[in-house]
Parts: C-alpha cells; sequence; structure tokens
C-alpha cells in the first residue's frame, strides 16, 4: 500500500521557500561542500574512515562526525590539512 507521504526532496524544497531557513542553509553550503569533497575525495583513493583516520592519528567516530552531512561540525584548518595530506593530496583554500 502506498502512502502519501511527502517526499525528502519535496520536504526541502517546501522548507527553503522560507527566507530564514533559505538564509541559513545558504550559509551552510561551504561547510556542506567541503565534507562532500573529503569523501568523494577519500572513496576515490579507496581509503576506509578506519584507514584515514589511522594515518591522521584519531578515531573512525571523528573521522564519521568529520565527514558528516547530519551535523554542522566545523572541521579546524589543521584537521583538513592531515585529511588532504593522508590521502596524498593538497588542501587549497581560496577567497572569491
Amino acid at each position: 500500500m502506498k502512502t502519501n507521504r511527502p517526499t525528502f526532496k519535496s520536504f526541502k524544497n517546501k522548507a527553503l521557500q522560507n527566507a530564514e531557513v533559505r538564509a541559513e542553509y545558504d550559509a551552510l553550503a561551504p561547510l556542506f561542500n567541503i565534507k562532500k569533497q573529503l569523501v568523494a575525495a577519500r572513496l576515490a583513493k579507496g581509503v576506509t574512515q578506519e584507514q584515514i583516520a589511522l594515518k591522521i592519528g584519531t578515531s573512525k567516530s571523528n573521522i564519521s562526525r568529520l565527514e558528516s552531512l547530519n551535523n554542522t561540525y566545523m572541521p579546524n584548518l589543521g584537521t583538513l590539512m592531515k585529511y588532504a595530506e593522508a590521502l596524498g593530496l593538497r588542501l587549497d583554500i581560496g577567497l572569491r
């Protein structure tokens, strides 16, 4: 039996019509963008969360929290640099 529950996409679209919600969403975009890049880079290199945690001297749960889009944990620059280095990459930061 099919229910008529809204999808996440429809919920998100409706929520983003609210100016305050939209402003907060837009403000968090750079954070979520970097998190998506971290996960994509790690997966492209074939590295697990456990492996990267060992390389940078932290726990898997910290890597999970760092990569999670379900929270607004803001990683520090040093952590991002270690993460990139552990993958054989370089962190580039710029202003526009």
